[in-house]
């Protein structure tokens, strides 16, 4: 079992243009599309979270279930759904504004162990962020590597939100020695101000960077950069794209038995390439239609691993 620790929410996606555009609601946060494209593509998946007793919380819970996602680990608790108001901008990427005050998912807690099935364990975005949950996540960052699981972080930079850059960018570097693959993209790797060789002489087997429509690199331990192009696709946003290579590579790596940082360097050029492309079509099919609707198994047929 694959299990997704971090934030669910609702986006607030504009139905038009200008700054008054219809917002409508959609089931969001940078885990929480992970744990449901894990679920579409056939990987036994569980949800760690806390989530809102209220309607954007129960309809949260509702889309993971549907994913056939294990929703037993989710915590749950009085308080509002986090909300992210997004903007599209003429090219389909989306940014965002947060609305995180007193919101359930802030007020996350260890559970007391993880299912006995878990072989890895998938962490980012704003869980990683907000107190007093993301010493939490951080907590259980680090159980879980102690136990010799599977880590897996995408910090998911969300910049408007990180009071204190210098500080993140420590805690970051200290998350490190307990990450097996660390994935983030070109944009987040500039801001946070490292370089591959840097990040994987602390702790992860490997990295892999997101290019956007310019496709995925993977830099490993030994030295090996692999690296495939984008699949050209007519993009109608953005959102969930990241979180879907996530989703991708981690269960092409379930799928091959290579949930571990020995197998991440036993991969080789056919297994990286291979497994790197799957990931580029997953996030093409989520670009190509409205908000974070990821793909299903029946989709991705014919990209063997």
């Amino acid at each position: 079992m694959i299990v997704v620790a971090g934030e669910a929410l609702i986006d607030l996606v504009p139905q038009g243009t200008g700054a008054l555009a219809a917002l409508q609601p959609a089931l969001g946060g940078g885990p929480y599309n992970t744990a449901v494209a894990l679920g579409r593509l056939g990987s036994a998946t569980a949800f760690c979270s806390r989530a809102s007793d209220d309607a954007f919380g129960e309809a949260l819970l509702e889309g993971l279930r549907r994913a056939g996602v294990d929703v037993s680990l989710v915590e749950r608790g009085p308080e509002p759904t986090t909300l992210a108001a997004a903007t599209i901008d003429p090219r389909g990427s989306a940014s965002y504004s947060f609305y995180v005050e007193g919101t359930a998912d802030r007020l996350f807690t260890a559970p007391a162990g993880l299912p006995a099935t878990t072989r890895a364990v998938s962490f980012g975005t704003l869980s990683l962020v907000l107190e007093p949950g993301a010493s939490a996540y951080e907590e259980l960052m680090r159980d879980a590597a102690g136990q010799g699981l599977f880590t897996a972080l995408d910090p998911n930079i969300r910049a408007g939100l990180i009071a204190d850059p210098d500080a993140y960018r420590a805690r970051f570097k200290s998350w490190l020695p307990s990450v097996t693959l660390l994935k983030l993209s070109e944009e987040d790797a500039l801001w946070l101000g490292g370089t591959p060789h840097e990040w994987l002489a602390a702790g992860p087997s490997a990295v892999v960077i997101t290019h956007g429509g310019d496709g995925l690199s993977a830099f490993t331990r030994d030295g090996t950069v692999y690296s495939v192009p984008g699949e050209e696709v007519a993009v109608v946003d953005t959102i969930g794209a990241g979180d879907t290579v996530n989703a991708a590579l981690l269960h092409g790596l379930a799928a091959q038995d290579a949930l571990s940082a020995e197998a991440l360097l036993g991969l080789g050029a056919d297994g990286w390439t291979g497994l790197l492309r799957f990931a580029a079509r997953a996030a093409a099919i989520t670009c190509s239609r409205a908000g974070a609707e990821p793909p299903y198994a029946s989709e991705l047929e014919g990209f063997a691993l």
